[in-house]
């Protein structure tokens, strides 16, 4: 597992009990403004102007660079960000990465989420809250990192989460807003304080978490809910909608819960919307997409 030393900004190997405490960071990436592992691993092989730039204009430095700051600030030596920290040009190590990000997120020592999009959150017109639990009435439940597929996992698995805005000004705590992530969510208050275990919510339940979230690869609708699910399997990026297939395949075979099979495809008003909606893809017995349990979340 590689880590960013907070001190250093160099990465670092580690492996099994050697790992150190770490914290963690969870956002939405920038697309062309992300660190790449080569250029956090080799800064060598960029020229001072290259280097230069990369420090200062990158979106992505910059967070890491916070991060790194929240980090050192608690007394923690490392740090942990998926943009730099996996090696994506080896397929081995990326499906390694990804069948072991649920437990990454899960032993940090405390996760850190950027609202890139957040305003500040103590002026009125941003918080716009009464008291608190009352997160869902203002901008925070419109920020993008609620919609993405990767975040659903990145919101369940962590025990201390600190959540920052645009300004990595601090904003809230997942405990202290616990009631009012659930509603933005729809994941049970017990889940996300670590009070009920996902082993004991039904199959459906944890795929209509995820039927309102989007992903860049189609692929990622799947393999973002490998850990949701404590399944393994190989990644095969070009499989597109059959990932979510082969998900549900290994979930049935390895688990006794029958309402994997109570998904349903919504009526659509326009034909055309209806053709390129992903749920209304053949596939027999199986849900096309996570988009097929959006219904159970509606009746929930």
């Amino acid at each position: 597992m590689w880590l960013i030393n907070v001190r250093t900004r160099q990465l670092e190997d580690f492996f099994g009990l050697e790992v150190p405490p770490y914290a963690i960071l969870s956002h939405t990436w920038v697309h062309g403004e992300e660190v790449t592992f080569q250029e956090m691993r080799h800064p060598e092989t960029l020229g001072p102007t290259d280097a230069d730039v990369l420090s200062k204009l990158k979106i992505g430095w910059h967070k890491i660079d916070h991060t790194c700051q929240e980090a050192a600030r608690t007394g923690l030596e490392y740090a942990w960000v998926d943009t730099c920290c996996i090696d994506k040009s080896s397929s081995a190590e990326l499906s390694e990465a990804i069948n072991s990000m649920f437990r990454w997120y899960r032993r940090a020592a405390v996760c850190y989420v950027f609202l890139s999009d957040l305003g500040d959150f103590s002026e009125p017109g941003d918080r716009a809250r009464d008291g608190p639990g009352d997160l869902g009435c203002c901008c925070v439940k419109k920020c993008r990192w609620f919609t993405r597929s990767w975040t659903l996992q990145e919101l369940i698995a962590p025990r201390r989460m600190l959540f920052f805005d645009k300004e990595w000004r601090f904003c809230f705590t997942k405990d202290g807003e616990s009631e009012a992530l659930s509603r933005i969510t729809g994941i049970d208050v017990a889940v996300l304080r670590h009070e009920r275990d996902l082993s004991s919510v039904s199959v459906a339940q944890k795929m209509s978490w995820a039927a309102g979230r989007e992903a860049t690869r189609k692929e990622d609708l799947a393999y973002s809910l490998l850990g949701i699910f404590g399944i393994n399997m190989p990644m095969l990026y070009g499989e597109e909608e059959r990932a979510f297939l082969r998900l549900q395949a290994e979930i049935i075979s390895s688990c006794p819960d029958t309402t994997i099979f109570a998904w349903a495809r919504e009526r659509q008003d326009d034909p055309e919307d209806a053709s390129q909606d992903p749920s209304n893809t053949y596939s027999g017995v199986m849900a096309p997409s996570p988009a097929a349990f959006r219904l159970l979340c509606k009746g929930s």
